[in-house]
C-alpha cells in the first residue's frame, strides 16, 4: 500500500520548518520516511510549493497552491499514490505505532476512510483513505472546505474508537505532534528515554512473505527483544505488534508458528525449534512452509 506524509504546513508556532528539525541525528522527515518504508512499498511526501527537503527515496509532490490545509495535502498525495489505499500522516509524527497502522489498514475493506478518535477528536492525519475520495476532496477545495472532517460524512467512514486504539497503542504515542518548541523538546526527551530503555536489547528484523504480508500489509518490522531472547520470544513480540498474525500464522499462545509456516534466519537455514536464540542483527523471514522447499 501507500503511505503519504504531509510536510507542507506553515510551522508558524514552531518558528522553523518542522520537517527539517534534527531528530535522532537526522532531519525529522528522514526519520518519518525511514519508519514508513519498513511497512510500505510506496511512500509519497507532499511539500508546499518551493519547499526544500533533503534527498529522499520517495515520490515527492508539491501542493498546487500553498497552505490549503490537510485537505490539499491529502488530495495531492492520493493523486500520486500507486495503490488504492493510503495511510496518511504528518511530518512531525515521530512515534508512529506499526501495530496501530496495521490495525487501521485491517479495517479498510468496504470503507473509504478509516479514522481513529483520540481524546474526543478525529485524527485525520493518522488515517487510511481510498483513492476514490479524490473527486470529493477536489470539490471541497473548490468550496473552501479545508477541514478533512467534512469528508467523513460524505463517504463510507469507519470510526475507530479510543478504546480500540488503546488496545494496540496504549499511550497514544502515535498522536503526539510537535507544534511548538516545547513539544519538540518533549519529543527529544521521549525518544532518548525509549532508546535508554532499549539499551542492551536484542535488535532484529522480521521480514514477512506470502499470507503474513497480506494479513498485515507490511513487508518488514524491527523488534527489540530482551537479552537471551529465543524465537518463541520473537513470535510473541510479533503477535503483540501485529495482532492479525495471531491464530493465523502464529499460535494463539504466541510461542511458535502454526503448521504450514516456517522461518528462515539470515537467509541461511530454516529453523524448526522455537528455542533457538536470537542475536542482534538477525534477519528472520516468515513464510509459508512450502516456499522453503
Amino acid at each position: 500500500m501507500t503511505a503519504i506524509v504531509l510536510a507542507g504546513g506553515r510551522s508558524s508556532r514552531m518558528g522553523t520548518p518542522k520537517a527539517l528539525l534534527p531528530f535522532d541525528d537526522e532531519p525529522l522527515i528522514v526519520h518519518i520516511v525511514r519508519t514508513l518504508q519498513r511497512m510500505f512499498s510506496d511512500v509519497v511526501v507532499v511539500a508546499s510549493p518551493g519547499q526544500q527537503l533533503p534527498s529522499l527515496p520517495v515520490t515527492l509532490v508539491h501542493d498546487d497552491v500553498a497552505y490549503q490545509g490537510p485537505v490539499g495535502g491529502i488530495l495531492y498525495g492520493l493523486r500520486a499514490a500507486r495503490h488504492e489505499y493510503a495511510f496518511v500522516t504528518s511530518c512531525d509524527s515521530a512515534f508512529l505505532s506499526p501495530a496501530l497502522i496495521e490495525y487501521l489498514l485491517s479495517l479498510k475493506d468496504e470503507f473509504d476512510v478509516v479514522v481513529p478518535r483520540w481524546e474526543g477528536r478525529f485524527q485525520p492525519l493518522m488515517a487510511v483513505y481510498r483513492k476514490e475520495v479524490v473527486p470529493i476532496l477536489e470539490a471541497q477545495l473548490v468550496n473552501g472546505e479545508l477541514r478533512p472532517v467534512s469528508l467523513f460524512t460524505k463517504v463510507r467512514t469507519r470510526e475507530v474508537s479510543e478504546e480500540e486504539v488503546r488496545r494496540v497503542d496504549p499511550d497514544g504515542g502515535s498522536f503526539f505532534n510537535m507544534n511548538t518548541p516545547a513539544d519538540y523538546e518533549e519529543a527529544q526527551q521521549r525518544w532518548k528515554a525509549s532508546r535508554d530503555v532499549g539499551a542492551g536489547s536484542v535488535d532484529c528484523t522480521v521480514e514477512l512473505f506470502g499470507v503474513a504480508r497480506l494479513l498485515t500489509g507490511m513487508r518488514e518490522i524491527n523488534l527489540a527483544l530482551r537479552p537471551g531472547a529465543t524465537l518463541a520470544d520473537l513470535f510473541d513480540a510479533l503477535a503483540d505488534r501485529l495482532p492479525s498474525l495471531s491464530g493465523r500464522v502464529i499460535s494463539a499462545d504466541g510461542t511458535t508458528l502454526i503448521d504450514g509456516y516456517a522461518c528462515n534466519v539470515n537467509g541461511l537455514e530454516f529453523v524448526r525449534s522455537s528455542d533457538v536464540r536470537v542475536k542482534t542483527g538477525d534477519s528472520v523471514a516468515i513464510m509459508s512452509a512450502d516456499a522453503g522447499g
